[in-house]
């Protein structure tokens, strides 16, 4: 059976996207290898995979941390504080949203602490957290939520905000209970909202959760990078990164998995 003309595009897409990520390592593995590719940008050649660090000496670190075990226990802490304020401040963020869109008169009551809150800088609430929490996860999960919590709800609020008013009078002429419109009006309206923002908060819930663990931790994939930046070693720098990138898009990769299923009534186009 010949493949359709849908899954060619789909083909052809991810060559592409697997052709430039070689590109993008090639040309990394090139600049920063003495002698391949001239350095105009520095006195010598070393100085390129001083601060860039080496492609291969990058991957042989993680394949060293992954085979020895070494990371398991400190990627299990960076992945539970970032889980955790994910699912936090999604479920929060989308319960005050639909609160404040369906109330009118507390939404104004409490826009500008809401505006005030949401304009604070929270990576200055770190260190109170941390005394606060403690130096455990329960400070850089609670980080977390402030971050994830603020693109969730104004997303949430905007999208029920928005929601058609054809619809809505047609489904309370039709008698319609209030619960009932929350139910198969005003959730349907907010979720491609929800799920848009979620792409958003899953590397906010990561960035909290690294900035944590660099103020005061004794493990996760934070404090490794920590440690070798204070010994100038940028290949485990560079390594801890692409690690902590590889996660974030496996789990943005289970929130578009969830999108597709939770929004099957939503036409394609």
């Amino acid at each position: 059976m010949s493949m359709s003309k849908t899954a060619r595009i789909r083909l052809q897409v991810r060559c592409w996207q697997w052709a430039l990520l070689a590109a993008i390592f090639f040309f990394w593995w090139a600049m920063t290898k003495p002698g391949v590719v001239p350095t105009f940008f520095f006195d010598n050649d070393d100085q390129a995979a001083f601060f860039f660090g080496e492609p291969v000496e990058i991957f042989n670190r993680i394949w060293i941390w992954f085979s020895s075990g070494e990371i398991y226990r400190h990627l299990a802490v960076t992945l539970y504080e970032t889980v955790m304020a994910f699912i936090i401040g999604t479920v929060t963020g989308l319960a005050c949203g639909l609160w404040l869109a369906l109330s009118p008169r507390a939404a104004a009551v409490c826009d500008p602490f809401i505006k005030g809150l949401n304009s604070m800088p929270r990576v200055i609430l770190a260190p109170i957290f941390a005394v606060w929490f403690g130096l455990g996860p329960a400070s850089k999960i609670a980080l977390g939520v402030t971050l994830v919590f603020f693109i969730v709800f104004f997303n949430v609020y905007q999208g029920v905000r928005e929601v058609n008013p054809t619809v809505l009078n047609s489904a309370r002429m039709l008698g319609a209970s209030r619960r009932q419109l929350l139910r198969y009006v005003y959730v349907p309206s907010a979720m491609s909202w929800v799920f848009s923002s979620l792409h958003n908060a899953v590397g906010m819930a990561f960035v909290a959760a690294v900035i944590g663990e660099y103020l005061g931790s004794a493990e996760g994939v934070g404090y490794l990078i920590l440690q070798a930046e204070t010994t100038f070693d940028m290949n485990t720098v560079m390594a801890g990164i692409l690690v902590l990138t590889a996660f974030a898009l496996v789990i943005d990769r289970c929130v578009t998995f969830c999108e597709a299923r939770l929004m099957r009534w939503q036409p394609t186009h």
